[in-house]
């Protein structure tokens, strides 16, 4: 499919793009599965609690099994002392399971949420930023012209090294690479901003 592409006078040229990444079937189970198992592997899971086996104290029985008239008890370590470990507490984060997820289902949620963009007019690709702007005011003013203040910007290394350091200030605008953007981070934002260079790493990334 063909997508506009757009320099910073505002001047569009039409580019080739793959399909499968901004013409794909919008699938929003599969999206909200995969946000899902995001969010629950971000999670810090530090709480822990000592079980009974990890106090420590003697093992010897504190008292007699019979003729005490007491219930019978083995240890002081059992929860329900005073000092004793917990029942049923956090475990902390060694015994916490991570949730599994495909580099497919990764990719499929991705291609959706590009084409569900693509769609509602929220997707701009720029020409690569191969000037250096170092004037924060001069990138807002860029972004304000193009309606993109709230926006996730994917650059290629090249236009990173070029505008990273204007952008940094700028509230609402989270810059990334190929490599370390979410699914998260796309619904997040309402604009995505891509370059001519990093579109086609994407498309590398897919195929």
């Amino acid at each position: 499919m063909k997508i506009d592409k757009i320099d910073l006078e505002g001047k569009k040229v039409s580019i080739e793009v793959l399909d499968q990444i901004f013409k794909s079937k919008i699938n929003k189970q599969l999206v909200s599965n995969v946000v899902y198992k995001t969010i629950s592997n971000y999670k810090g899971r530090k709480a822990k609690t000592k079980q009974k086996n990890e106090i420590k104290g003697s093992t010897a029985k504190i008292y007699a099994q019979k003729g005490t008239g007491n219930a019978r008890h083995a240890s002081r370590k059992a929860p329900i002392f005073v000092g004793g470990g917990v029942a049923h507490g956090p475990k902390g984060e060694l015994s916490y399971k991570k949730r599994k997820m495909n580099k497919s289902e990764k990719k499929m949620s991705i291609a959706s949420l590009m084409t569900e963009k693509n769609n509602e007019k929220n997707l701009i690709i720029f020409e690569d930023f191969n000037k250096e702007i170092k004037k924060t005011k001069e990138m807002f003013q860029i972004l304000k012209k193009f309606e993109a203040l709230n926006a996730l910007i994917i650059l290629d290394k090249k236009s990173k090294e070029n505008i990273y350091m204007s952008l940094k200030n700028i509230p609402n605008i989270k810059t990334s690479d190929i490599s370390n953007f979410s699914v998260f981070d796309l619904l997040k934002y309402k604009k995505v901003i891509l370059t001519d260079s990093s579109t086609k790493l994407l498309e590398k990334r897919f195929v």
